[in-house]
């Protein structure tokens, strides 16, 4: 499945929020250079949604803060009901 994000680097914690929109909202402690705060986020989505990190790609906005990733082994349901159930995650 394939899931829309905002990305908000060099935050004050790593945390996942959905608002009322559906927009998914990723915030991580890491800085957006040399890949980290990607690295970062693949991480936190790996570990709320129960995947490895290869299971999880970023497809699309490598050096943008909306991306587009792709998660294998797991159905749109399944993830935005992880993230609801203890919103917001941290």
């Amino acid at each position: 499945m394939d899931l829309q994000i905002r990305v908000v680097p060099k935050a004050k914690r790593n945390s996942i929020e959905v608002g009322s929109d559906g927009l998914v909202k990723v915030r991580v402690t890491a800085a957006p250079e040399r890949g980290k705060a990607n690295d970062a986020v693949i991480a936190l989505l790996s570990k709320h949604i129960g995947v490895s990190k290869r299971d999880i790609e970023i497809v699309r906005g490598h050096t943008s803060r909306n991306k587009t990733v792709r998660v294998d082994g797991a159905t749109s349901k399944e993830v935005l009901g992880r993230f609801a159930s203890s919103h917001p995650i941290s």
